[in-house]
């Protein structure tokens, strides 16, 4: 199977011009589209929409267009990974009711006019969503006093979190003293964290403290799981992001968090292929958590639906608070129908873990948003261990604390700790 198309993020540092570097930011998402930066990998995804059944196409697969198949139930033993299956014309996966297919226009076609039951639709590149800069005068454990977190007797212990975003750097002095399963689907790189986005969403959710003591972690002891589903450029292929899923429930994960997106516009639907993955998780005991995105312009009147997989109804999606408890001025609204913010988070000067030598950073964004929710899941999890998943995201909700804000901004507000 060829390799998906993929494009190259830029990132804005810190910046004490706060409104020139965010205005330079602003201008550079609203000409993404038109850029060379794309937003589909070549490929496409098959889905079934009445259930999971592949015999039909396999046929079609096979006798008409001399398909070479890869079924994921060949990798029992091992981990779904594109470098296993690169001679395979089409993968299916039997969990989710999925193919992946690398065919031509025409063949595409055929699939299309032969397969009433199935949906075709151009597989996503998706991204990490752009670090923001920051004002250097809010407190740096800002985020978990207004969450109460530091409040809360819960760890997260014997919980397993999953953070799939660029990976994790192993050799992080904050993490000597834990174990973290690491692994990676993106094609010939390593699970090492290369770019910095993933480690510091770890840190959220399921870090503790820095050399000083300063505590930035939520669920500080979770079981951690980081699966590496975006490259060290900060991209990569929706495909890698189900085979991240995969992975993370069949390890037995509770909590799914995913700061990584792909850009919606104004009246376009959810993703069929990322909703059956959260289902299949949810059908598994485990939640899946994504970041509404961070392309809105609020403060210049302009607002973006929620970003994808955030906008599925079986993804809880995250909006991002300032430490004034306003929206984000660059955190999506609910504007799609079934495109819900469910709950918001402090996203906007939030202090992590970061790869070495840098080892702690303040980034904002709705990525720093969603590994707060995960992390408070995860102490929800801790403290109702016999609970459904159903019943812990009620909790999370019915805890929330209500804002005098839009839900079509916040949802149910601002989550608690238990």
């Amino acid at each position: 199977m060829r390799q998906p198309i993929l494009g190259k993020r830029t990132f804005l540092k810190e910046n004490t011009d706060h409104s020139k570097a965010f205005e330079k930011y602003m201008n550079e998402c609203y000409e993404r589209v038109a850029s060379s930066v794309p937003l589909f990998t070549g490929r496409h995804l098959m889905v079934n929409t009445k259930g999971n059944d592949f015999k039909s196409p396999q046929k079609l697969f096979k006798d008409k267009l001399n398909f070479k198949i890869a079924n994921s139930r060949d990798f029992i033993s091992e981990n779904l990974n594109e470098t296993s299956f690169t001679d395979a014309d089409a993968l299916i996966y039997d969990e989710l009711g999925i193919a992946l297919i690398d065919g031509n226009e025409e063949q595409i076609r055929m699939l299309e006019a032969e397969s009433s039951d199935f949906i075709i639709q151009p597989e996503r590149v998706v991204y990490v969503p752009d670090d923001l800069p920051v004002s250097i005068n809010i407190p740096a454990t800002w985020g978990l006093n207004v969450t109460r977190v530091v409040d809360s007797n819960f760890t997260g212990r014997d919980v397993k979190i999953a953070v799939l975003d660029t990976g994790f750097d192993a050799n992080h002095p904050d993490f000597c003293d834990r174990e973290v399963v690491a692994e990676s689907f993106v094609p010939n790189e390593t699970s090492k964290d290369m770019h910095g986005h993933g480690t510091h969403c770890i840190g959220t959710a399921c870090g503790n403290k820095d050399s000083q003591g300063f505590r930035y972690g939520v669920a500080k002891s979770a079981n951690i799981y980081a699966g590496k589903v975006l490259s060290n450029e900060g991209s990569g292929a929706q495909s890698w992001i189900l085979n991240g899923i995969t992975w993370a429930v069949k390890n037995n994960c509770k909590v799914i968090s995913m700061s990584l997106g792909s850009k919606i516009y104004p009246g376009e639907g959810y993703d069929l292929a990322y909703e059956k993955a959260a289902k299949f998780a949810l059908s598994n005991g485990a939640i899946t958590v994504a970041a509404a995105g961070n392309d809105s312009r609020r403060s210049f009147k302009q607002y973006i639906p929620v970003s994808s997989p955030a906008n599925c109804p079986s993804v809880l999606a995250v909006g991002a608070l300032d430490s004034n408890l306003n929206v984000a001025d660059f955190s999506n609204r609910s504007i799609n129908p079934e495109s819900q913010i469910d709950i918001a988070a402090p996203g906007v000067s939030i202090y992590s873990s970061w790869i070495m030598p840098t080892r702690n950073r303040t980034i904002s964004g709705t990525s720093m948003a969603t590994p707060h929710i995960a992390g408070i899941l995860g102490l929800l999890c801790e403290k109702y261990p016999e609970g459904t998943i159903y019943e812990i995201k009620e909790e999370l909700r019915n805890m929330a604390r209500r804002l005098p804000l839009p839900g079509i901004d916040v949802g149910v507000g601002l989550a608690i700790a238990p």
